[in-house]
């Protein structure tokens, strides 16, 4: 673990974090808790592939839809117009549309050889976003003079390391070496509260290959369907839960190379100080 103690936690000059778990457990309110003190510089996992890593397949995905309209076809092939991603740490919506959902095109799906082909586009884009913290780590220092550095993690982290490997795994190994790893971890009604609010609002997901390829096809035999029949917003809805089983063991067995925090402790959490609290007393624990 990046701390060995709860004094050397509270002593650090330097204080590294990566939080992970599902959305909807607190990252984002921590991170944004924690920037506003001014002492921390708060890496967004989502935002760096947003801008990085998959803003010219989210720009080029626009672009192909206006030139289905005369009107701007016309003003694109004359370079009268631009057109860009306006995403922010608020508004990430760009990188899910474009993700997009898998079934049938007359509501909003995609063909799923192309949702495949994005989805590993995706795969690619937060490996590398997770691959640039230590750069990050050493940037916020040097030129903005920032103490404490947090990266705010994806909830499909899980997806692209092989927690069974232990540090054998290369990128858990250089997040762990960096950051302390903190799981933002939810009990069964969380886990319920947050499929709810996904069946009121399906937003697309990042999935394991091989999850998504099982998952697929066990919808498509269970449904009798066709692939081109899919409701998309009924399958990631059917594909949530699941989703949420497979990546919780995987949660889990990243934790054991640094902490958990119960979202319910997380919630009462109202400072840096309060924070810096309940992570000392959950690194005495591990």
């Amino acid at each position: 673990m990046k701390y060995q103690s709860a004094d050397e936690w509270l002593n650090a000059p330097r204080k590294k974090i990566l939080f992970f778990g599902m959305s909807g457990l607190g990252k984002t309110y921590l991170s944004n808790m924690l920037r506003a003190d001014g002492d921390w510089f708060h890496y967004s996992i989502d935002y760096r592939i947003g801008t990085r890593y998959m803003g010219e397949h989210i720009v080029d995905n626009f672009k192909a839809h206006a030139m289905q309209v005369p009107f701007l076809r016309e003003l694109l092939m004359t370079d009268s117009i631009h057109i860009g991603s306006n995403i922010s740490f608020e508004n990430l919506t760009p990188v899910s549309t474009y993700l997009g959902k898998p079934g049938d095109e007359a509501k909003g799906g995609l063909p799923i050889a192309e949702y495949r082909r994005r989805q590993e586009q995706f795969k690619q884009a937060e490996i590398h976003a997770l691959e640039d913290t230590a750069h990050f780590a050493e940037r916020a220092e040097r030129i903005y003079g920032y103490p404490h550095f947090i990266c705010d993690s994806g909830g499909s982290i899980c997806e692209w390391i092989d927690p069974e490997a232990g540090l054998d795994d290369p990128l858990l190994k250089a997040l762990s070496d960096e950051c302390l790893l903190i799981w933002l971890k939810g009990d069964e009604a969380h886990t319920q509260e947050l499929i709810r609010r996904f069946d009121r609002a399906p937003k697309p997901m990042a999935y394991q290959p091989e999850f998504l390829a099982a998952a697929w096809s066990e919808y498509l035999r269970e449904n009798k369907l066709q692939e081109g029949d899919v409701n998309p917003d009924a399958f990631i809805r059917w594909t949530y839960a699941r989703a949420l089983a497979h990546r919780q063991p995987l949660y889990e067995s990243m934790a054991r190379f640094g902490i958990a925090l119960c979202a319910h402790e997380v919630a009462t959490v109202k400072s840096p100080a309060d924070f810096d609290q309940l992570v000392a007393r959950a690194i005495e624990a591990a």
